[in-house]
């Protein structure tokens, strides 16, 4: 068979179900090869929008989401996404056409080292020099990408290989085992807990990673001890949980305010250095830190590990805790309330433009618990990570890594064909929207049914937010839009105004029960950005 009828065959036997790209001349093999393949072939109207559709896809399920572009302009347009997926620990493949290999040595037309260009955001990748390496490529490139820490791989496939004969066979998936922590230090971990006065605990998208979301909370419970999380790890503890603080990593008084200030130990389990910078909780460098993840702590000057606990998260939080002794209790339920009560202010607020804890709250009500928000970056990023509340682990999806705007449309589809069986909501700004709302095609395409909410302030707010509270003034911040229903409905979808407060309610209602593509344009005030800096300090989170 040719190179490119192998390849196929490689991504069938990895379980590929999924492939997000555009068609290229230098793919034509692999194209052609698909046609005869289960795999359903995505064509997007951008790579970006493929490259975030395999990142979501990846986060959700699991398993590498794969995207795939022609050779150079088609290649440089899936970075974004790629990088974003390998910053936020999203397993993806990422697959790119080049030019003939008699041609790669000298300067020719759209070629680029396209290894040289993705080894910086991937974890692995690789260029087919011969037809027989394709099944060792392929299959080392998922096992890269799906091993902890998960993240991005990439393949150079170029196009006169692929079109050339081999015999060989797709290698068979061996699954890696997460190793059992080692004993001493589960010990040592629960005699610093067991002795420790105020001890914290800070989750993170490992947490997530590892399906311990219910080791976690029986953990917290068990030890009575408080857990924040981060953006990236919303839901993985019930926000309904006595345990739960909520989300941390917004304001620079979040480190007082959620108790990093007064911890003497804290508790770092599946944390990312890049989910929520070590300085800014932890600038005195003089607390104990327990690191708990399935792979060793980051080196960081305020990181520095006490001890660190490496094997499956899900083995080594019940160890710690039968080892290990409860608390009395700790003093952070005011911070609780207060969060709670923050959350709840604005819930019969009519006023318009619609303020964000009012847009929220309804968002949150409409919405049912393990239905999915595939949160944009901007100024409604840091709203939606302090107060949508989760119940479920990855039903708030936030890229808090590389935060790239543009994620929100893409990802959206790619949450569908994840979970087909849930509701998705894509909550962007009218800035991330317009970077790709032209995938609302592809989604229209496939009939996927999704909810796009704007919040229009017709500005990159969340810049001019940081803008406002440094300088006093703003600077090329604002802009013009479209008419967002006319928008809509120039794709054949359904869209509509929020003219009024006590509108949007409804209007979520009855887009979340459609079974087509909805657009709402909301309205957002954005002066509450300053009474929140007011009550919490600067923003500190990056975008």
């Amino acid at each position: 068979m040719k190179a490119a009828e192998l390849f196929v065959r490689c991504l069938e036997n990895e379980g590929v179900e999924y492939l997000f790209g555009i068609p290229g001349e230098e793919n034509l093999a692999v194209m052609d090869a698909l046609l005869d393949s289960p795999i359903m072939f995505i064509t997007t109207r951008h790579e970006q929008g493929a490259a975030f559709m395999a990142d979501v896809y990846g986060r959700l399920s699991g398993r590498a989401g794969v995207c795939m572009s022609t050779l150079g302009p088609g290649a440089t347009n899936l970075v974004t996404g790629v990088a974003d997926a390998n910053m936020d620990h999203a397993p993806l493949v990422a697959i790119a056409g080049q030019a003939g290999t008699d041609r790669l040595h000298k300067q020719s037309h759209q070629v680029l080292d396209l290894q040289e260009l993705f080894r910086p955001i991937t974890k692995y990748c690789a260029r087919l020099l011969t037809p027989h390496i394709t099944g060792e490529v392929v299959r080392k490139a998922f096992k890269v990408a799906q091993t902890e820490k998960s993240g991005a791989c990439f393949i150079e496939f170029p196009e006169n290989i692929a079109d050339m004969e081999t015999d060989e066979q797709p290698l068979a998936i061996h699954q890696s085992v997460m190793p059992e922590p080692a004993a001493d230090r589960v010990q040592h971990a629960a005699a610093i807990i067991a002795t420790a006065t105020n001890p914290l605990i800070l989750a993170g998208n490992g947490v997530v990673r590892a399906h311990a979301s219910g080791e976690l909370a029986a953990f917290a419970s068990a030890l009575n001890i408080p857990v924040a999380n981060t953006f990236m790890a919303k839901g993985v503890i019930p926000f309904k949980h006595p345990m739960a603080l909520g989300t941390a990593g917004l304001q620079s008084l979040d480190y007082r305010g959620y108790g990093f200030e007064q911890a003497d130990v804290i508790i770092c389990i599946g944390y990312d250095l890049v989910e929520y910078h070590p300085y800014l909780w932890h600038p005195s460098r003089d607390r104990k830190i327990i690191h708990i993840d399935a792979s060793p702590a980051e080196v960081d000057a305020a990181y520095s590990v006490t001890t660190g606990v490496v094997g499956d998260i899900r083995h080594t939080l019940p160890r710690i805790a039968k080892l290990s002794s409860a608390h009395a209790g700790h003093d952070l339920k005011p911070l609780r309330g207060a969060l709670v009560e923050e959350m709840d202010r604005h819930s019969n607020d009519l006023s318009f433009p619609v303020k964000p804890q009012k847009l929220i709250w309804d968002l949150r009500t409409a919405m049912d618990r393990e239905d999915i928000a595939i949160c944009d970056v901007g100024a409604h990023k840091m709203w939606m990570a302090r107060m949508f509340r989760c119940d479920v682990p990855n039903t708030c999806i936030i890229s808090n890594g590389f935060a790239s705007m543009g994620i929100a449309v893409p990802g959206a589809i790619a949450a569908h064909l994840a979970c087909p069986g849930r509701r998705v909501v894509a909550v962007t700004g009218d800035a991330g929207f317009m970077m790709n709302s032209q995938e609302i095609e592809t989604a229209m395409r496939l009939n996927v049914p999704l909810v796009i909410l704007i919040w229009n302030d017709s500005s990159y707010g969340l810049i001019e937010w940081k803008q406002r509270n440094t300088y006093g003034r703003i600077s090329h911040v604002k802009f013009n839009n479209p008419d967002f229903v006319k928008y809509a409905e120039s794709f054949g979808a359904q869209g509509y105004r929020v003219e009024k407060t006590d509108d949007l309610p409804i209007l979520l209602e009855r887009a979340l029960n459609s079974d087509t593509v909805t657009i709402i344009d909301c309205p957002v005030d954005y002066s509450e950005n300053d009474k929140l800096t007011e009550k919490l300090g600067e923003p500190i989170c990056q975008i």
